[in-house]
């Protein structure tokens, strides 16, 4: 079973001459002296160092009061998330799964073995309660894979203790500068340990120059949202809050950015990538659509006076909840370990780094990005007002759900644009964002009624009362009707502000 923590920590160079007296450092009463451990870890990677350029590290350690296995992932400079699994003799599946994204069918390999001596302290306040763990660390290094080689250093290392005040690392590493230490220039111990052995060394990610052609922006919006993709895959394996629908917007972001900027990029090539991520995220929406709906009754119902609860509504709603739930987590987990899902994570890769540029792709920004987001603003405004001529119903519910997906593809088109554009895009975003915000609250009282049609129908043939069931019905309805009459004016509101 995995256990996670989060990490935050500072690494520092040591020439030796051993820790400084932390004693009186903001509230640290005392070090205390906890021993030495001898701690052995190999690292794995694959042979190109995959894990090591992203900053992930995976390894199996011995020693100490932690041996097992750990996957590091980044979160910030200086934290990161420790997800760690017992010991066993080979790379643990669900470790395994976590690095899929980034590893693809490449194979883990022991690229390092680091053997560490750590001189132990913890910095504790005047009660005893630990505040940090300070660690004097010497290494010795050996290349096991793909070069050849030892080094051997000392480092120093101070971890927050959990629920710790991150304030107080800056006091220590303040008193650390006074005695001369200074920041370590190496991320890990495995990005050190590389860079001084014979051998490869993680290709650094390529920094893209400043945004000049429209075809300039239009990639680094892409590039944003590859790489939330890849990013986002061990939270969501992980069940992460929100992990979800992040990675879902980031695939929405891709596909619309390829359908409105079709004049910079070639279709011929995007679109069948595009096809891939709308299936990518109606695969994620199957589980998240089901908590929206969950949460959203959950709500109502505790909103509702217990003389108008009839019947075993809220046990129903659990039970359904329960079961979607699961079917939709188990179906999720096989896509991503899918051929299918792997292949268009090469796809976007392949795009990323040779571009399907049109000839509009070389000119400036101002007027190409600015026209295909009028376009698509256009887009939005007919199907406004065609909605809006319809009488209330199923043709206005379809009219306004297809104007809210437009809307969410103006507000990611304009969003791409902003860098080159400024205000007039950076508005236009907030304005289709409320749009968005304010349709998605007529599509999902459409939603709910349907799902409290579906559970009414079972409640009824168990014999149950559906009293409630109607009564929330009802409301459904009255909220889409409020939304209906509050659009005409916010349209209007929305189209005197657009100056694209």
């Amino acid at each position: 079973m995995a256990d996670t923590k989060r990490e935050i920590e500072r690494k520092y160079e040591s020439d030796d001459s051993g820790l400084p007296d932390l004693t009186g450092v903001a509230v640290v009463a005392d070090v205390l002296d906890k021993g030495t451990a001898e701690l052995d870890a190999t690292y794995y990677d694959t042979s190109d160092l995959r894990l090591a350029a992203a900053s992930i590290t995976l390894r199996r350690r011995t020693g100490g009061h932690d041996a097992g296995w750990h996957l590091k992932l980044p979160v910030a400079p200086g934290v990161r998330d420790e997800i760690q699994v017992p010991l066993s003799d080979t790379v643990p599946d669900e470790l395994a799964g976590l690095v899929r994204a980034r590893i693809r069918e490449g194979q883990l390999v022991p690229v390092v073995r680091l053997r560490s001596t750590r001189d132990l302290r913890d910095l504790v306040d005047s009660d005893g309660r630990q505040l940090a763990e300070v660690g004097v660390d010497t290494v010795r290094a050996e290349r096991l894979f793909g070069g050849e080689g030892t080094a051997q250093w000392t480092e120093i290392e101070v971890e927050l203790a959990d629920g710790g005040n991150p304030a107080l690392l800056d006091k220590v590493e303040k008193r650390l500068r006074k005695a001369g230490v200074r920041p370590s220039k190496s991320t890990s111990k495995l990005a050190r340990a590389l860079a001084e052995t014979k051998g490869g060394h993680p290709r650094p990610k390529d920094e893209p120059a400043e945004p000049v052609t429209a075809g300039d922006h239009v990639l680094a919006y892409v590039r944003a949202q590859r790489d939330a993709i890849v990013d986002l895959d061990p939270a969501v394996r992980q069940d992460t809050e929100e992990s979800v629908h992040d990675m879902r917007v980031a695939t929405r972001r891709l596909r619309s950015t390829f359908t409105s900027f079709r004049t910079v990029l070639d279709r011929k090539v995007t679109d069948p990538i595009g096809d891939e991520l709308k299936w990518l995220a109606g695969e994620l929406g199957v589980g998240r659509d089901h908590e929206v709906l969950a949460e959203h009754l959950g709500t109502v119902l505790d909103e509702l006076p217990p003389t108008l609860l009839h019947g075993p509504v809220r046990d129903r709603l659990g039970a359904w909840s329960k079961a979607e739930y699961g079917g939709a987590r188990r179906r999720l987990l096989g896509v991503l370990d899918s051929p299918r899902y792997l292949t268009l994570l090469d796809t976007l890769d392949a795009v990323v780094a040779e571009p399907p540029v049109l000839k509009a792709a070389a000119k400036k920004p101002d007027k190409v990005l600015a026209e295909a987001v009028r376009k698509d603003f256009a887009k939005v405004s007919a199907l406004i007002e065609e909605a809006m001529g319809q009488p209330p119903g199923t043709d206005r519910d379809l009219g306004l759900h297809e104007a809210r997906k437009k809307a969410k593809r103006t507000r990611y088109a304009a969003e791409a644009a902003t860098p080159a554009l400024g205000g007039p895009a950076r508005t236009l975003t907030k304005s289709m964002k409320s749009l968005q915000s304010l349709l998605g609250d007529h599509q999902d009282s459409v939603m709910v009624r349907t799902t409290l049609g579906e559970l009414s129908a079972v409640a009824h043939a168990a014999g149950e009362d559906t009293f409630t069931y109607g009564l929330l019905y009802g409301r459904e309805e009255r909220r889409a009707a409020r939304v209906e009459e509050t659009l005409p004016e916010t349209w209007r509101t929305i189209r005197g502000s657009t100056e694209i």
